[in-house]
């Protein structure tokens, strides 16, 4: 029952991350991740699949072995200090602008973490 409902999970995580790739304002990639780790856990299978998908697999099989290419840091993390200002300059409430600082000095911190290939 578990491993089913991990599966399923795991599913939508998917459809919701395709969704985001079309859609500007929805991350696809934590979903990607998150889909990649119920596959991992519920179906070898699906997860082989998904990671030798041709646009998403590399990059999964890349942090699933805790690397990540230099020009891929570059502009993810150019991407996500453009938003987190932009949206810290809209925002008028100072304990958010704190939280979205927080959130994107802990995500930089992560990222440079990962070895650069």
């Amino acid at each position: 029952m578990k491993r089913r409902l991990i599966f399923i999970a795991g599913l939508f995580s998917l459809g919701v991350g395709w969704i985001g790739v079309v859609l500007p304002l929805l991350p696809a990639t934590p979903f990607f991740l998150m889909s990649a780790a119920c596959f991992y856990r519920s179906s070898p299978r699906m997860h082989r699949w998904l990671t030798h998908q041709k646009i998403i697999g590399p990059y999964l099989t890349n942090y699933e072995n805790k690397q990540m290419a230099r020009r891929d840091k570059y502009i993810t993390l150019t991407i996500l200090w453009a938003g987190i200002l932009f949206s810290i300059s809209r925002v008028d409430t100072l304990w958010v602008k704190g939280l979205l600082l927080v959130i994107a000095i802990g995500v930089t911190i992560h990222l440079t973490s990962l070895k650069s290939i």
